[in-house]
């Protein structure tokens, strides 16, 4: 007997669990629990069951340009990959893990015909994601990050100036102290101290200012205007680091140039992996408010009903 007003498998009313699950994606799970007087677990299964009907594995079809990140959610150090829709801006897919192996669940799922129509992957420079996306989509094309490409840079920098720290004369360290900010901000965000105390670096430290200076022209690449221009300078920007003798710069600069047809399409693509942060921090969030999740299943319910459109 087809009865509209009632979902299969459960004991309430279509309309009421829509309304709890309106309630839950905006509050915690115990607060809904105890407004509509039903236990924490039941909330859990009317949101299951909700998502389960709302997300009919539409999601999955037709991607074509998908990003992809790894989210931190609970100790000790248990971690979801979640891939997101660049085009629809929503999450598609998330999977207990963060290897090869957990991104490999989700090709397998898309089969074939589903791999075929992905273009382009955006990512941080995880090699466990890589060898998922060399593996399986052999002709998609990988963008990396800019903000983790320039991190790179940055936490090179930083590492120059520890080693410095380390080895200086005890008047030398005096030097030395309150550089950290100044060589790792964007010149942009300095304020009028941190600006006059980069222009005693050369004075007080050739080294971390030649590490510094590095970092700001490697940054002038992410401004060309065609893939040719981003070429130019990146080869000029990699003959100057490994002629630094700075080991940490020549170290990065090496790895960079292993990667750098991914970093190269960001200057035609434009694409990054803001949008993946953004729904971290809202996952974060979700996880948060409910003062952590026992399970991934648990989490992963919860981003599929606040994170997917519903």
């Amino acid at each position: 007997m087809d009865t509209p007003w009632a979902r299969v498998g459960s004991l309430f009313t279509r309309a009421f669990e829509n309304e709890v699950t309106w309630f839950v994606q905006h509050t915690d799970q115990t607060t809904t629990a105890k407004y509509f007087g039903i236990s924490w677990e039941t909330v859990g299964r009317i949101a299951e069951r909700v998502a389960a009907e709302k997300l009919d594995g539409s999601l999955l079809k037709g991607l074509r340009i998908i990003g992809v990140d790894e989210i931190c959610y609970g100790r000790p150090q248990k971690y979801l990959t979640v891939v997101v829709n660049h085009l629809t801006g929503r999450v598609v897919w998330s999977g207990p893990g963060q290897s090869s192996a957990t991104l490999a669940r989700l090709f397998d799922q898309l089969g074939a015909s589903g791999r075929s129509t992905i273009e382009v992957v955006t990512m941080d420079m995880d090699a466990a994601f890589e060898k998922a996306v060399r593996d399986h989509l052999p002709k998609a094309e990988i963008v990396y990050d800019r903000f983790h490409v320039v991190q790179l840079v940055t936490q090179a920098v930083d590492e120059v100036r520890r080693s410095e720290m380390r080895v200086s004369a005890l008047e030398q360290k005096k030097l030395l102290k309150g550089y950290r900010w100044p060589t790792l901000k964007n010149p942009w965000n300095l304020t009028r101290r941190e600006r006059e105390k980069l222009s005693e670096l050369p004075r007080n430290n050739m080294r971390l200012y030649r590490a510094y200076l590095l970092k700001e022209a490697f940054q002038v690449i992410f401004d060309s205007e065609t893939p040719e221009e981003a070429d130019r300078i990146f080869t000029e920007w990699y003959g100057w680091a490994r002629r630094s003798q700075i080991e940490p710069i020549r170290r990065v600069a090496l790895s960079l140039r292993q990667r750098w047809q991914g970093i190269r399409r960001f200057i035609q693509l434009r694409l990054t992996n803001a949008i993946v942060e953004g729904f971290n921090s809202k996952i974060r969030m979700l996880s948060h408010r409910a003062f952590g999740f026992h399970s991934a299943d648990s989490l992963i319910a919860m981003i599929r009903l606040c994170c997917s459109g519903i």
